[in-house]
C-alpha cells in the first residue's frame, strides 16, 4: 500500500492515447488481478474490477480514466509533415517544438512552428493554432512520410518521468494515472466494510464516454471520482484564483462543470479527513469536468463526488504534482471506506 516514485512511473510511461487506452489496460489488469478475480473488460474497453464487502450490502463505485490527452494523424504533405488533430483538450501554446511519439512503432516526431526569425509582427503577436503547427518526422516527402506514419495512428507526448525537487514529480500523464494508482491502492488494501467496484474508464478527454457505459452498467449507492485537476497555484495568481494548491492533501469538489457533490457526501468526505488527520482541501473553483458528469446521473442516478490530485500545467507534456497529495487521495477514500461510505 506504499506510495513509490515507482509506481506511479510505471503506470504513467504506459501510453493511453483516448480510445487507444491498451498498454494501460493491460499493465492495470494484470496488477488488479493480484487483489481480486472478479474483473471484467466491457466493450468499451473499460476495466471492472469487484471487491465483496465484510459487512455491508452497500456497494460503492469508484472510477478513474485511464487516457491520456494525445492527438490521432490527419494526413501527411508534400514536404512530408504531418498534420494532426487533438484527442481532448490541449492548448497549442503548450505543444510547439515538443517531442512525440507516433504508432505503435513509437515513430519520433517534433511539433513544429514557423522561426521566430521569419515571422511577421502581427505573427509574433499572436498564438499559432494547431492547423498551423506540423509534426516533422524527419521525412522529405509524403510517400516517405506515409512509409512511417499513416492516417489514425495515435501520437503521445515523449516526456520522460522524473521526481524532482521537495517530492514533487513531472510526467505526461498525471491525469489521471494517479487515480488509476489509488483505484489499485484501494483493492490491494481492502476489503472493507462495503462492496467495492472499481471502474478503470476509457476516454474520458473524449466526452467520458467510457463512464457513460460504466455508469448504467455498475449500480451503487455511492459513487466516488478521482481526478487530476488544474492547480493553478503559482505564485502570479491572486489568492482567489488558486483553485487548490500542489502539498496541501487531496482537493474534494463541491462543484465542476460536469457535476454537483451530494451535499451530505461532500460534508462526510471532510468529516473523515478531520478525524483521520488526513490532509485534504476544498477546490476553489469551479472548473472542468470529469467522468462525475455521467455516473452521477446513470442508472437512476447516485450520491457523487469528485477526489482530486492538484496538477500544475495539466493537459500538457509536463504535469506537474506532489506525490503527498497522491498519498491523501488514497488515505481519504481508505478511511471513507472504512468508515462504512457514510452519507
Amino acid at each position: 500500500m506504499v506510495l513509490t516514485i515507482d509506481r506511479i512511473r510505471e503506470l504513467t510511461e504506459k501510453r493511453g492515447a483516448p480510445g487507444n487506452e491498451k498498454e494501460v489496460r493491460e499493465y492495470i489488469i494484470e496488477q488488479a488481478k493480484k487483489y481480486t478475480e472478479d474483473m471484467t473488460v466491457d466493450k468499451l474497453g473499460n476495466v471492472v474490477a469487484k471487491m465483496k464487502g465484510t459487512s455491508s450490502d452497500k456497494n460503492v463505485l469508484l472510477t478513474g480514466h485511464m487516457d491520456e490527452v494525445a492527438f490521432i494523424v490527419v494526413g501527411a504533405e508534400e514536404n512530408g509533415l504531418v498534420r494532426y488533430m487533438c484527442l481532448g483538450s490541449i492548448d497549442p501554446r503548450v505543444v510547439v517544438s515538443k517531442r512525440v511519439v507516433i504508432g505503435k512503432d513509437k515513430v519520433p516526431g517534433v511539433i513544429g512552428a514557423k522561426a521566430i526569425h521569419l515571422q511577421s509582427a502581427s505573427e509574433r503577436g499572436r498564438v499559432f493554432g494547431h492547423g498551423e503547427l506540423r509534426i516533422d518526422i524527419g521525412a522529405r516527402s509524403r510517400d516517405a512520410a506515409e512509409a512511417l506514419v499513416s492516417p489514425g495512428d495515435y501520437i503521445t507526448f515523449d516526456t520522460p518521468f522524473y521526481g524532482f525537487g521537495d517530492g514533487f514529480v513531472r510526467s505526461r500523464a498525471l491525469d489521471d494515472r494517479v487515480g488509476c494508482l489509488t483505484l489499485l491502492r484501494v483493492l490491494e488494501a481492502g476489503p472493507y466494510p462495503v462492496d467495492v467496484t472499481c471502474v478503470f474508464t476509457t476516454m474520458e478527454e473524449l466526452g467520458c464516454k467510457g463512464a457513460k457505459v460504466a455508469g448504467y452498467a455498475n449500480a451503487s449507492d455511492v459513487a466516488l471520482n478521482f481526478e487530476g485537476t488544474a492547480a493553478n497555484d503559482l505564485g502570479c495568481v491572486p489568492e482567489q484564483f488558486k483553485v487548490c494548491r500542489c502539498g496541501q492533501g487531496v482537493a474534494i469538489s463541491f462543484a465542476d462543470n460536469s457535476s454537483m457533490a451530494h451535499r451530505g457526501l461532500f460534508k462526510a468526505l471532510m468529516n473523515v479527513g478531520k478525524e483521520n488527520n488526513i490532509a485534504w482541501q476544498i477546490k476553489q473553483g469551479v472548473t472542468g469536468s470529469n467522468d462525475a458528469g455521467s455516473i452521477q446521473t446513470a442508472a437512476g442516478a447516485r450520491p457523487t463526488c469528485v477526489l482530486s490530485v492538484p496538477c500544475r500545467y495539466i493537459h500538457s507534456g509536463a504535469c506537474v504534482c506532489k506525490l503527498s497529495d497522491i498519498d491523501a487521495q488514497f488515505e481519504l477514500t481508505d478511511a471513507y471506506l472504512r468508515a462504512g461510505a457514510p452519507l
